[in-house]
């Protein structure tokens, strides 16, 4: 017969994800004392965690409420209490595990090879005794500090990470946005295709069948042989796909604010930044794969000559997360400029000129300047975006909850693209399965008005391309 599990949850569980407590569905949960003295001492400030604590402590508060010491020492249940946040109500529901306080002090010490009296020696200890007491039950202990799972593990404690807030069990799961089809694709399906040509030149082909069954809108799709084939898919039903020829960036004649695709990734990239159907793009990839130009070219061509969109907006998280950007003099931009040197970066190479007309220059770059807006994330709360170019630079640093917030500012006519490198996570116990990033690329993947792709050669020099992959 299996025992019945306890959870005993680390403070970082908590301020990582408040409604934790609600995501154990029938098991019990024990917090340590030091637990609620953590929360306490780190629910001051403007970020996130602080928030994070704030919230936690609130539903332990409804929890505890009115409960008198026995009630709480035999456990409370934890579907009892009643949220005003709708996600959390249904968790609530769903949850029909106790949780438990600690209510006296557990002698159980951990062995003198882990000295000091740490919060995590504490936890450790605390469930230590729990073992000892409790024969009948397995004890667990959560927490999203990897070096506690260590002391745990040497200690004999079964320790998990936190997993409910992950997308997907491996990064590598994640959607790439692209397919390759069969050399012989065409000659397998002739039966199944019609295509016809639009006004403006545009190639469409409607294909049914079981072809299509795992395809998503947006997804990019391409043939290698010596006649290679791109193309998009625009629409998708059960058993029926409408796809669009892609424009190809890599002709001189289709330049994008002078830039020109040098890969199939980046051309597919072109096709969904130029693309007006479209109002979210996600371009993954790592250092020197083109992400951060070819959003900006994009962004400028829009702009400046086809007046689709008023201006562009940039913004990045700066670490760490959702501090203040500081009191020192300066407009908000010029407080953004250290964290902005990728865009310097890459509009020197868009604005770079074969002659030396100095007043030429200057003109162009206050004409990009007007046309620029840098602003920081911790100021977006509550504002909306009308008719906005908005790029959200490293991404992958943003929680699921933050990137809810930035989304959710757009405002008819804007484009939100999405820009990261899952292997540059710099976010305390945010991991490539748990990004904001990761989640959205998940989420929006069959969305019709959505894109994705995963750039994958470096293009910024033959140098850094082998830094890349032998360092």
């Amino acid at each position: 017969m299996n025992k019945s599990k306890l959870f005993v949850l680390d403070t970082n569980v908590l301020m990582h994800d408040p409604s934790a407590i609600f995501k154990f569905q029938h098991h019990d949960i024990f917090l340590p004392m030091v637990v609620i003295e953590e929360l306490d001492k780190g629910k001051k400030g403007l970020s996130d965690v602080a928030r994070n604590a704030r919230q936690a402590s609130r539903f332990l508060d409804q929890i505890i409420s009115q409960k008198q010491t026995d009630e709480i020492d035999a456990g409370i249940k934890i579907h009892s209490i009643k949220t005003t946040q709708d996600e959390s109500q249904k968790q609530s529901k769903q949850c029909t595990g106790k949780i438990f306080f600690q209510t006296r002090i557990r002698s159980e010490s951990i062995p003198e090879s882990l000295p000091g009296t740490t919060a995590d020696n504490h936890i450790l200890g605390v469930t230590l005794s729990l073992i000892k007491e409790l024969t009948d039950q397995q004890i667990i202990v959560v927490s999203k500090d990897i070096n506690l799972r260590i002391k745990a593990a040497i200690l004999g404690i079964h320790v998990e990470d936190y997993s409910s807030d992950q997308v997907l069990d491996d990064s590598d799961l994640l959607y790439s946005g692209q397919t390759a089809l069969a050399k012989d694709f065409w000659n397998q399906n002739k039966d199944q295709v019609k295509s016809w040509q639009d006004k403006t030149g545009t190639v469409f082909y409607e294909l049914t069948g079981d072809i299509t069954q795992h395809w998503y809108a947006g997804q990019c799709l391409h043939i290698d042989n010596g006649d290679s084939f791109e193309a998009i898919v625009q629409k998708k039903t059960d058993k029926t796909a409408l796809i669009r020829l892609a424009t190809n960036f890599r002709q001189l004649n289709n330049q994008v604010w002078g830039i020109n695709a040098r890969n199939k990734e980046q051309n597919f990239a072109l096709n969904m930044l130029m693309d007006p159907e479209i109002d979210f793009v996600t371009l993954l990839g790592t250092a020197g794969t083109g992400k951060t130009l070819l959003a900006l070219a994009a962004g400028l061509s829009q702009v400046l000559d086809d007046k689709r969109y008023r201006e562009i907006i940039i913004t990045r998280v700066t670490i760490p997360v959702g501090e203040d950007i500081g009191f020192l003099p300066g407009t908000e931009e010029e407080k953004m400029t250290p964290w902005m040197g990728a865009l310097i970066d890459n509009l020197d190479v868009l604005n770079t000129k074969d002659n030396d007309n100095h007043w030429e220059n200057a003109a162009t770059n206050d004409l990009l300047a007007a046309k620029i807006r840098i602003h920081s994330l911790n100021f977006m709360r509550g504002r909306t975006f009308l008719n906005r170019y908005l790029i959200i630079d490293e991404a992958q640093n943003l929680t699921a909850k933050q990137m809810k917030t930035l989304i959710t500012r757009a405002g008819p006519g804007t484009k939100i693209v999405c820009l990261g490198n899952l292997a540059q996570i710099d976010t305390p116990y945010l991991t490539e399965t748990t990004s904001g990033l990761t989640y959205t690329v998940d989420r929006f993947k069959s969305w019709e008005h959505s894109g994705h792709i995963t750039l994958l050669k470096g293009e910024r020099s033959r140098l850094a391309d082998f830094a890349s992959s032998e360092l």
